[in-house]
């Protein structure tokens, strides 16, 4: 234990029933800032110890802990250049599913890719090649969207989804753009309201597709860098951005480019917090609630 020895952090541990409250909130400031290197101590010492209040604390000081460890690892990821997709997905993973590893995840992944490249040959259209890519998603490996259950959790943690094939359109979207990209099909998030959606780039210039934001380069009309849009949800439904101005008339909402084109992995995985805030807040889950809204803020955050 790096900065303190477990005979310290037991002595410290002891005065967690002070009567004095100031000296509770000390110390318990001071664990919280030895941070994850106290971890498996508290681990071990809680179950044993047989003072109710001392133990209550303890477990309060664990779950601050893994909070701020992985509300820390958020920050990190926004703050990196690459903002790996699959990567900010494994950290809201560790929400609910703190021992999944990123190897079993890539594994279920590139068996569906796998799948899909023996399908696929490259002499075939954009078209062709979405076809075949959603008989492998859809048809072989049976993905679906879950519209009796939508705003459940579960729906919303890509190893869940991955397991029982269902998902909400942003989880479904994510975990088909991902296996896309591995083949190099240029399938990418767009943040419509209300429907996540996927769009089919034109320019293969990415990643990183440097241009494809510059305001410089923007053509006149809504959605002219996409050939043609994608739905997950709906068994990988291919549509125009005719069908997305019908959807926005639909919901009285004006026509904004942001609706029409990429968007980044950060406001993906922003958009994947607010639905979580919306299903733990039905599933009347605070702690959890609590900590996503957290995660939300770290997004958020100014630079």
């Amino acid at each position: 234990m790096g900065t303190i020895n477990e005979k310290e952090l037991d002595s410290m541990l002891y005065l967690l029933d002070d009567s004095d409250e100031r000296v509770v909130e000390h110390i318990e400031e001071k664990v919280l800032n030895l941070g994850n290197d106290v971890l498996p101590h508290l681990e071990s010492r809680w179950p044993t110890e047989e003072n109710v209040k001392r133990q209550e604390r303890m477990l309060t000081l664990i779950k601050s802990i893994k909070q701020q460890a992985l509300a820390s690892e958020l920050k990190t990821w926004r703050a990196a250049e690459g903002q790996d997709l699959l990567e900010g997905m494994l950290i809201l993973n560790k929400l609910k599913f703190p021992e999944e590893t990123r190897q079993n995840i890539d594994n279920v992944l590139d068996k569906i890719k796998l799948d899909a490249w023996l399908e696929l040959n490259y002499d075939l259209t954009s078209f062709e090649k979405i076809k075949i890519f959603n008989h492998v998603f859809f048809d072989v490996h049976q993905f679906q969207g879950d519209s009796e259950n939508y705003h459940q959790s579960d729906n919303s943690f890509i190893s869940s989804v991955l397991d029982r094939k269902k998902g909400n359109p942003i989880s479904l979207a994510v975990i088909y753009s991902i296996i896309a990209q591995r083949l190099n099909i240029p399938v990418y998030g767009v943040n419509l309201p209300q429907h996540f959606i996927l769009g089919y780039v034109k320019d293969f210039d990415w990643p990183p597709l440097l241009r494809f934001n510059d305001p410089a380069e923007k053509g006149d009309s809504f959605g002219n860098d996409m050939l043609f849009y994608i739905n997950p949800f709906n068994k990988g439904l291919i549509f125009n951005n005719d069908h997305i101005h019908t959807f926005l008339k639909q919901l009285k909402l004006e026509p904004k480019e942001d609706y029409f084109k990429a968007c980044s992995n950060s406001d993906i995985i922003l958009r994947v917090l607010r639905n979580l805030e919306v299903s733990y807040a039905k599933e009347n889950n605070n702690a959890k609630l609590e900590q996503v809204k957290m995660m939300i803020g770290v997004l958020l955050e100014e630079d």
